[in-house]
C-alpha cells in the first residue's frame, strides 16, 4: 500500500492581484441650462485627476485635525512646533508675493458669486474681490455650478443679469477688482459629484477640489492673458501639512495646463487656532505660490470656542458682541500675523467688520461708518496692507483709513514690527472679564436660526440686525450656546443656561420672525437644536445641515 502523500504548498511570490478601475468622476446633480459649459468632459477629467492624486492625502489631513482637536480637548495646549523651528529660524526665505493685479490690496470686497452680487462687486471700486464659494455661499448644487458660470462670464466680459422686477445689471466699471476666488475648505464634500477610485470605491468629491478645479481649468489661461492670474483664498487650514497639500495641487495643476510654476497665488486665511501657531510654516510650504495671509477673525473666534469648549469655565467667552479685536487673544493673533507676513514678504490682509450700512436708516449707516472707520484705522496703524468690507458703501470709509497710512505706496511691507513678541500663552489668553447676558443668549439663538433659515433657502451672506452674517458668525452663535450649556454658565442675573432655557428661546424666536409659506424656520430650528443642544458637538454646523437638506436626491 502506497503511503498517502501531501501535495507541496505553493507560495505566491508576486503581488496579490486586485481589481483596478480607472479613476472616474460622475455628475450626480441635475444638469440645468448651461451647466454643460462648466461640466465639460475635459473639466470632469481634470477633476478625476485631482481626486486620484490628492483625495487620500485630504483624508489623512482631516484625520490629523481630529487628533489635534482631541489633544487640545484633553489638556494639551497648542505650542509652536519644535520640529519646524529651523523654518522659523531661517531668515533667508521669502514668499513669491503679489502676482499681477495684487500689488495693491488696500480694500477688498467680499461676497457670493451669484450674477447680481458678482456685478455689484466688479462695479464696487474695490482693489480686490473675494469671490466666495465658501462661507458666504450656501452650497446648493445650483449655487456651486452657477457661481462658476458667473465667474466664467465675468472674466470674459459677458456677464449681465435682469432681476425678477426687470432691473438690469451690467458691469460698467472701467477698472474692475482683481478676482481672488475662495473654494470650500478641506472638510467639505460635494455630494453631487461622485469620485470612484482605483479600487472601485465611490465617495463624494472634495468641495475644495471641485471649486478650485472647475475655476482653474476654465479661467486660468484667460486670466493670465488679461494681465492678472488664477488667485485663491484658502479657508480653514489648520496646519502646514494642509498648506503643503494645496501647494502640491497647485504645482500639478500648473503642469497639467502648461502654465509656468508659481503663476497661481494663494492668500491663506489664518482663521483656526492651530494655524495661528504655524503661520511661518504655512507660508514656507506655499512659498512659491503665496501672496499673503488674512486675519479671518470670525472663524478664529469659533475655532477658539470649538477647541476649548470642554476645558472649563476659564475658557468660556462672554456675549459675542464683547469679543472684539482688542481683547487679549485677538490682539496677540493679529499682531503676530502682521509681523510674520512682513518678515517673509507677504501681504497681511485685515478682516471684516460685521457692521453694514442701511440706506433707509441714516442713524444705522452713520454708526456703521464710525465702527468700520475705527476698525480699519486700527488695522492700518498696526501694519496691515489691506482689509475686507462686505458692502460697497463701506469702500470709501475703509480706503480713507488706509490711504492715510499708505499714501501712494501699494503696501507697507517695510514695516517689520520688531517690537512684537507673542508667546503661546498670549494666543490662548481668552480672559475678557465680561458677563453673559440674557440678551446675548437670545441674540445668538435668533441670529443662528435666522441665518440657517436663509442658508437653507440658498443664501450664504445675510444682513441680520444691521450686521452681515455668514456661516462663520453663525458658528460662533451656536457654539457659544453649546459651551454655555455644557459649562453650566448662568446669565448676568443668575439664570442657568440650560437646554430647557434655550428651548424657550427657540420658541420665542420662532414667534418673533415673520413667517410665510415655504419658509425654512422649522428646519432651521431643527438644525440649531442638533448643533447647539445635542450632547455631541458637530465640528461644523454646515455638515449636518448640508447632508439633511441641500443634497438633491431626485
Amino acid at each position: 500500500m502506497t503511503p498517502a502523500t501531501t501535495a507541496p504548498m505553493r507560495t505566491r511570490t508576486g503581488p496579490i492581484p486586485t481589481w483596478t478601475h480607472e479613476p472616474t468622476i460622475e455628475i450626480a446633480g441635475r444638469m440645468r441650462p448651461r451647466y454643460d459649459e462648466i461640466l465639460t468632459p475635459e473639466a470632469i477629467a481634470f477633476l478625476a485627476e485631482l481626486h486620484h492624486r490628492f483625495a487620500a492625502r485630504r483624508h489623512d489631513r482631516l484625520a490629523d485635525r481630529l487628533r489635534r482637536r482631541f489633544e487640545i480637548g484633553n489638556g494639551h495646549d497648542p505650542q509652536f512646533r519644535h520640529d519646524t523651528r529651523h523654518v522659523r529660524d531661517d531668515a533667508e526665505w521669502q514668499v513669491a508675493g503679489a502676482g499681477p493685479g495684487l500689488e495693491d490690496r488696500r480694500v477688498e470686497i467680499t461676497g457670493p458669486t451669484d450674477p447680481k452680487m458678482t456685478i455689484n462687486a466688479l462695479n464696487s471700486g474695490a482693489k480686490v474681490w473675494l469671490a466666495d464659494q465658501e462661507d458666504a455661499t450656501s452650497p446648493t448644487w445650483k449655487n456651486v455650478v452657477e457661481g462658476q458660470l458667473s465667474l466664467r462670464d465675468a472674466i470674459r466680459g459677458e456677464l449681465s443679469f435682469t432681476s425678477a422686477e426687470g432691473k438690469e445689471y451690467r458691469v460698467t466699471a472701467s477698472e474692475t477688482p482683481t478676482i481672488v476666488m475662495r473654494p470650500r475648505g478641506w472638510h467639505l464634500t460635494e455630494e453631487h459629484v461622485r469620485f470612484t477610485d482605483r479600487t472601485g470605491r465611490t465617495m463624494a468629491a472634495s468641495g475644495s477640489l471641485v471649486d478650485f478645479g472647475l475655476y482653474f481649468f476654465h479661467n486660468a489661461a484667460r486670466l493670465i492673458a488679461d494681465g492678472r492670474g488664477p488667485y485663491f483664498y484658502l479657508a480653514k487650514l489648520e496646519s502646514s501639512e494642509e498648506a503643503k497639500l494645496w501647494d502640491d495641487v497647485f504645482t500639478f495643476s500648473e503642469q497639467r495646463l502648461g502654465i509656468p510654476h508659481g503663476t497661481i497665488r494663494a492668500t491663506v486665511l489664518i482663521e483656526t487656532l492651530p494655524a495661528a501657531f504655524e503661520m511661518e510654516e504655512i507660508l514656507f510650504e506655499l512659498r512659491d505660490h503665496c501672496a499673503g495671509l488674512n486675519a479671518g477673525r470670525w472663524d478664529y473666534i469659533f475655532s477658539i470656542i470649538k477647541n476649548y469648549r470642554g476645558r472649563g469655565a476659564r475658557f468660556v467667552l462672554p456675549d459675542r458682541s464683547e469679543v472684539t479685536m482688542t481683547v487679549p487673544f485677538m490682539r496677540a493673533y493679529t499682531e503676530l500675523l502682521v509681523k510674520t507676513c512682513h518678515k517673509r514678504g507677504a501681504h497681511a490682509i485685515g478682516g471684516m467688520s460685521a457692521f453694514i450700512p442701511n440706506r433707509r436708516d441714516p442713524a444705522v449707516t452713520e454708526r456703521a461708518f464710525e465702527k468700520v472707520a475705527a476698525d480699519k484705522k486700527r488695522e492700518a496703524g498696526d501694519g496691515f496692507d489691506g482689509t475686507w468690507v462686505a458692502h460697497p458703501d463701506l469702500i470709501p470709509v475703509a480706503r480713507a483709513e488706509f490711504d492715510a497710512v499708505l499714501g501712494d505706496r501699494p503696501n507697507q511691507l517695510d514695516r517689520q514690527r520688531p517690537e512684537v513678541e507673542v508667546d503661546a500663552a498670549q494666543l490662548i489668553d481668552v480672559h475678557i472679564g465680561r458677563p453673559i447676558t440674557a440678551a446675548g443668549v437670545h441674540a445668538n439663538v435668533s441670529v443662528a436660526i435666522r441665518y440657517l433659515e436663509a442658508w437653507l433657502r440658498g443664501l450664504g451672506a445675510v444682513a441680520i440686525d444691521n450686521l452681515m452674517e455668514d456661516a462663520a458668525t453663525a458658528e460662533i452663535s451656536r457654539s457659544q450656546v453649546w459651551q454655555w450649556i455644557h459649562q453650566d454658565r448662568t446669565t448676568e442675573d443668575g439664570t442657568p443656561i440650560t437646554r430647557g432655557y434655550v428651548e424657550g428661546l427657540i420658541e420665542r424666536v420662532l414667534g418673533e420672525v415673520d413667517r410665510r409659506d415655504g419658509d425654512r424656520f422649522d428646519d432651521a430650528a431643527s438644525v440649531f437644536r442638533e448643533v447647539a443642544l445635542g450632547q455631541d458637538f458637530p465640528a461644523f454646523l454646515t455638515l449636518p445641515a448640508y447632508s439633511r437638506f441641500l443634497v438633491e436626491t431626485d
